[in-house]
């Protein structure tokens, strides 16, 4: 059994985490049989758009790892350090 341990995170770490899971999220394309060709800055565009409306992938992966967060908050004293 693997232990997950909540920590928080500094405003620097999280908005590159932000940043890095709308790139990775606008990146995702539909299979090639039903590609709709459209460019990456407009997937990123509308995924920023997504995104300020508490809608889309990226704040759905969000809200999940702060589900995961609270439900592992019984080991946070298993913290080292900090």
């Amino acid at each position: 059994m693997k232990l997950e341990v909540p920590v928080s995170v500094d405003d620097r770490r999280a908005t590159i985490m932000a940043f890095k899971w709308l790139v990775e999220t606008a990146r995702e394309h539909e299979p090639r049989r039903n590609h709709t060709g459209e460019f990456f800055s407009d997937r990123l565009a509308k995924e920023l758009i997504d995104a300020s409306d508490n809608t889309g992938k990226t704040v759905k992966k969000k809200v999940e790892l702060h589900k995961l967060c609270e439900a592992n908050k019984a080991y946070a004293h298993y913290r080292w350090g900090k």
